[in-house]
C-alpha cells in the first residue's frame, strides 16, 4: 500500500514538473514571439516615416504641376519612391520570406502614369505611411510604457507631488497601494505585448509584401526566374534525397551484406573440420541477411512506399496515421487519384509533420485532412500541442518546403504560442 501511494505521488510530481516546462516553454516562446514583433514594428516605424515625408514631397509635387513646377521634380520623386519601396522588401526580407521586386518601374512622368508597378507602390505608400506609422509607434510606445509603469513602485516616493503616475497621462499616486495599481497597469501592457504585437507586426507588413511584390502583370521573365528558382530547389531535394538513399545503403544494408559474405566464407572454411561451427556462422549470416532484407525494404519505402499503389493515399495516411505515436483522426476526400509523384510528395509531407509532432510539440491529438477540390490537393495537418514552431527554421520544414515548391505548391504554417499548429499544402493534383 504504500508502494503504491509512493508511486501515485512520484507520478503526480512527474506530471507537475512536465507541466511547469511546458509552461516556461510557452512563456519562452511568447516572449520571444514578442520581442520579434517590436524588433520588426520598430523598423517598420522607420520606413513608415520616410514614406510620410515622401507622401507629403509627393503632395507637394501634385500641387505644384498645376503651375508646371512640379513637373521638373516628379522624376526625383518617383526616384524616391522606388527607392524606398526597395527598402522596404529588403526589411521584409529580414523579417521573413523574400519579397520578390519586380522589373524596375519607369522614373518618366507618362510612363509612371500607366505602370502598374508605381500603381502598387503608390497605394502601398499611403497605406505605410498611415496605418504602418501608427502601428509602429504603438510598437515602440508600449514597451515603453510598459516597463515606466510596471517599475513605478522602484521610484514613485522621489517624484514630485503632483506628478502623473501613470504613462496614459492621468491620475496621481499619493499612497503605496496607488503605485501598485499603477504596477497592474504595467502588468497590462505586458499582457498587450504578448497578445497583440505580433498581430500588429503582420498587420504593418501586410501591404508590402501583398502590394510591392511582383504581381500577375509583370513581365514574363519574373516567371521564369521563379520557375528557375523552383527548379534548383527540386534539384536540391532531389539530390538531398539521394545522399540520404546512398547513407542508409552504405551505412546499414551495404555492411549487413559484407557481414553475410565474410560469415559464409568464415562457414565454408570451416564446415569440413568444425560442422557446429560453420552452422552456428550460418545462422548469423542469417540473421544478417535478413536484416539487411528489412533495411533495403525501408529504403524501398523511403523512395516510393508501395502502400500508394496498393491502397492510394487515403489507405496511405491511414497507415501513417495508425503508426503515429499521438492519437490522430483522419479526414480524406479526394475523389480521383493524383500523379504519382504528386501523392508521394503528400505521403512525405504528412509523414515529416507527424514526425514532428510526436517529437516537438507535446501535442495529445492531431487531425490529418485531405481534400481534392477540382485539380488541387489540399493537405490539413493540426495538432493541439504547445506551438511556436518557425516556418523558415528546422531541416524537416525546410525539406517540406523544397518538396512542394518542387511542385509549383503552396506551404502555410500558423503555429502561435500555447498552440495550435496548423500546417496547410497546397498541390497540383497533375493529373
Amino acid at each position: 500500500m504504500t508502494a503504491s501511494t509512493s508511486e501515485a505521488s512520484g507520478g503526480a510530481d512527474d506530471g507537475a514538473t512536465a507541466r511547469r516546462e511546458s509552461f516556461k516553454e510557452i512563456a519562452l516562446r511568447a516572449l520571444s514571439t514578442a520581442g520579434r514583433a517590436v524588433a520588426q514594428l520598430a523598423s517598420g516605424l522607420n520606413t513608415a516615416l520616410l514614406a510620410a515625408l515622401l507622401l507629403l514631397r509627393l503632395a507637394l509635387t501634385a500641387v505644384t504641376s498645376v503651375v508646371g513646377v512640379g513637373l521638373l521634380a516628379a522624376p526625383a520623386s518617383l526616384r524616391a519612391l522606388h527607392a524606398l519601396a526597395g527598402r522596404e522588401r529588403a526589411r521584409l526580407a529580414r523579417w521573413g520570406p523574400e519579397v520578390v521586386a519586380p522589373q524596375p518601374p519607369p522614373t518618366r512622368l507618362r510612363a509612371a502614369l500607366v505602370d502598374p508597378t508605381t500603381h502598387r507602390e503608390l497605394r502601398w505608400l499611403l497605406r505605410h505611411s498611415t496605418l504602418g506609422l501608427l502601428l509602429g509607434l504603438l510598437g515602440v510606445l508600449l514597451p515603453i510604457s510598459a516597463v515606466r509603469d510596471s517599475a513605478f513602485p522602484l521610484y514613485w516616493t522621489f517624484m514630485p507631488e503632483n506628478t502623473t503616475a501613470t504613462s496614459l497621462g492621468i491620475g496621481n499616486a499619493h499612497t503605496w497601494p496607488d503605485a501598485l495599481a499603477v504596477a497592474l497597469l504595467g502588468v497590462g501592457w505586458i499582457a498587450i505585448i504578448l497578445g497583440l504585437t505580433p498581430g500588429m507586426a503582420r498587420l504593418q507588413s501586410g501591404p508590402g509584401r501583398r502590394l510591392l511584390a511582383a504581381g500577375p502583370d509583370v513581365d514574363l521573365s519574373l516567371r521564369v526566374a521563379e520557375l528557375t528558382a523552383t527548379r534548383a530547389a527540386a534539384l536540391d531535394a532531389h539530390a538531398t534525397e539521394l545522399r540520404r538513399i546512398e547513407r542508409s545503403l552504405h551505412d546499414g544494408a551495404q555492411n549487413r551484406l559484407v557481414s553475410v559474405a565474410v560469415l559464409i566464407g568464415a562457414a565454408r572454411r570451416m564446415v569440413a573440420r568444425d560442422p557446429a561451427g560453420a552452422d552456428e556462422l550460418l545462422e548469423r549470416a542469417q540473421s544478417a541477411a535478413e536484416m539487411a532484407l528489412a533495411e533495403l525494404r525501408t529504403v524501398a519505402r523511403g523512395i516510393l512506399p508501395p502502400v500508394l499503389a496498393d491502397r492510394g493515399l487515403a489507405g496511405a495516411l491511414s497507415g501513417l496515421a495508425a503508426d503515429c505515436a499521438v492519437p490522430c483522426r483522419i479526414d480524406v476526400d479526394v475523389p480521383a487519384r493524383c500523379a504519382a509523384s504528386v501523392e508521394a510528395t503528400a505521403y512525405f509531407v504528412v509523414a515529416e509533420a507527424l514526425t514532428n509532432i510526436a517529437k516537438h510539440s507535446g501535442a495529445a491529438h492531431a487531425t490529418i485532412t485531405a481534400r481534392g477540390t477540382g485539380d488541387r490537393l489540399v493537405l490539413r495537418v493540426e495538432d493541439d500541442g504547445r506551438g511556436g514552431a518557425d516556418a523558415e527554421g528546422g531541416s524537416g520544414l525546410t525539406g517540406i518546403r523544397r518538396r512542394i515548391a518542387a511542385h509549383d505548391g503552396d506551404l502555410t504554417l500558423t503555429s502561435p504560442p500555447g498552440g495550435p499548429t496548423v500546417l496547410t499544402a497546397d498541390l497540383p493534383c497533375g493529373r
